[in-house]
């Protein structure tokens, strides 16, 4: 069998772009605006976390981390690290991947959607915990959300048309984001950066199988874990552990991998100037973390569109549930693919609840709302919602492929008992850039999933601490905060 080429020790791959750009950014680099976004999205990304340290699965994991440092009581094991809510107390790389996946559990956290979806904030408790660890400033924290933003936001930007399409998980697309944020914090050299990058990346290929069909406990987690990997990747090449440096567009690496692949007849592509063209580096510059959106619903990102559709047509109209015959859902076909299969006709948790369009517009219709009260489980689990939900027609629409993803756009149709017909159309749901979550609005979302947990008084607290990030001097002043 003939050797392998060595890789070519002279070229320099797109890592060493990256590393050099996270490396040479400086606080005094962000623009005003990147830096009020990054404490908006930490605003919401606190909310979230702070509902989703109820979720099982939240629980689940908890008891897990604590068993291993030491039994099922463990409060305080030998760490520098807060977990959120509980005060569990453990290393940087666990911490991170907890925290993470409370802002992740309940699916109410940020989204990013072009070639690929992503939800950034999957990414930055990796850098509050080595910000915690190192005791650094809340400019650190900041520093290091804006570059999570940036790098993650690209990669789900230059493949043509997306790993989701081949049948991958973004997951795999955060594991080359998560170090770089990491390894700013920990301030590496570009060298170290770049074996950070390589050490994630090859561990951290995720199918699209956690988000197909039946969901599970890991559709919320292989994100978290990802930036989980991300952290500990960058802590280790800081000690001189070495990674693939060509994982991007080198031997074997991502291009070469999806290069393989077929979609529609086309090879995979990669452009990459998405990735690395006008990377900012000035306080003039543009921020990507500006272009992501937010949350108003507990729901999968491409049900929002069609969810505001519906929720306006009966308002509007004065359309009551018991009136209804059909509700006619149109849009695009990977929105019809995903969250219309058979299985979401019959969600039985709530991780397929949230991705099923059927249960989203049946709860929605009978209870007038859609919060994480119409995810417990006995709500999804209620039969007299099961001819509500096949009163729901989910439709692909050929002619809203070429409007996505600058636009979402989402028709419903509803058809009464008595005949008549009422149709709602949105291209843009709340939330998304061009119609911003206001701080007050976030607000409301905040106190709605915090003050049950840590208390009303402590959730004012951690919401001045989030606004005022730049002012802190440790963010152990933060993270004190996020406890019971």
């Amino acid at each position: 069998m003939a050797s392998k080429a060595p890789i070519d020790p002279n070229k320099k791959y797109l890592s060493h772009t990256l590393a050099e750009w996270a490396c040479g950014l400086r606080y005094e680099h962000l623009s005003a605006k990147a830096i009020e976004t990054a404490k908006l999205f930490w605003y919401d990304s606190m909310g979230c976390a702070l509902g989703g340290s109820g979720q099982e699965d939240a629980h689940i994991l908890l008891a897990h981390h604590r068993e291993m440092a030491g039994g099922p009581e463990s409060r305080h094991a030998a760490g520098p690290c807060t977990c959120f809510v509980s005060g569990f107390k453990t290393n940087p790389v666990d911490a991170a991947f907890l925290n993470d996946h409370m802002i992740r559990a309940m699916d109410y956290n940020d989204i990013y959607w072009k070639a690929d979806p992503c939800h950034p904030s999957d990414i930055i408790a990796g850098p509050l915990a080595l910000c915690e660890y190192k005791g650094l400033s809340g400019k650190d924290l900041i520093l290091a959300t804006i570059i999570a933003y940036e790098v993650e936001m690209r990669l789900c930007e230059f493949g043509l048309p997306g790993i989701r399409e081949y049948g991958w998980h973004h997951a795999t697309l955060t594991a080359f984001a998560a170090p770089i944020a990491a390894g700013r914090v920990l301030n590496l050299t570009v060298d170290q950066m770049v074996q950070a990058i390589g050490i994630s990346a090859s561990r951290t290929f995720t199918p699209g199988a956690v988000t197909a069909g039946k969901l599970t406990n890991m559709k919320n987690t292989v994100d978290p874990w990802a930036t989980r990997m991300g952290v500990e990747s960058a802590l280790l090449a800081q000690k001189g552990y070495s990674g693939p440096e060509h994982m991007i567009d080198g031997k074997e690496g991502l291009y070469a991998v999806f290069g393989h692949v077929h979609y529609k007849g086309e090879p995979a592509k990669f452009n990459t100037d998405l990735l690395i063209g006008n990377l900012p580096k000035a306080n003039t510059d543009h921020y990507k973390i500006i272009d992501c959106g937010m949350k108003s619903f507990p729901i999968e990102a491409l049900s929002h569109a069609p969810l505001t559709a519906m929720m306006k047509c009966v308002k509007e109209n004065g359309i009551k549930a018991a009136d209804v015959a059909e509700i006619k859902v149109e849009v695009i076909a990977r929105a019809a693919d995903i969250l219309g299969d058979p299985h979401k006709y019959r969600p039985d948790s709530k991780e397929t609840a949230d991705h099923s369009l059927p249960y989203c517009m049946a709860v929605g219709l009978v209870d007038g709302m859609v919060t994480p009260l119409q995810f417990k489980e006995e709500r999804v689990m209620d039969k007299s919602l099961i001819p509500v939900m096949d009163k729901v027609k989910v439709v692909a629409n050929q002619e809203f492929e070429a409007l996505f993803p600058k636009f979402q756009p989402s028709q419903v149709t509803i058809t009464t008992v008595g005949g008549k017909s009422f149709t709602k159309r949105v291209d843009v749901p709340k939330g998304d850039p061009r119609d911003p979550m206001t701080a007050e609005e976030i607000g409301v979302k905040f106190h709605a999933l915090g003050d049950g947990v840590i208390g009303k008084d402590k959730c004012d607290k951690l919401a001045s601490a989030v606004l005022s990030m730049e002012k802190i001097g440790d963010v152990r002043e933060f993270t004190k905060l996020t406890v019971r």
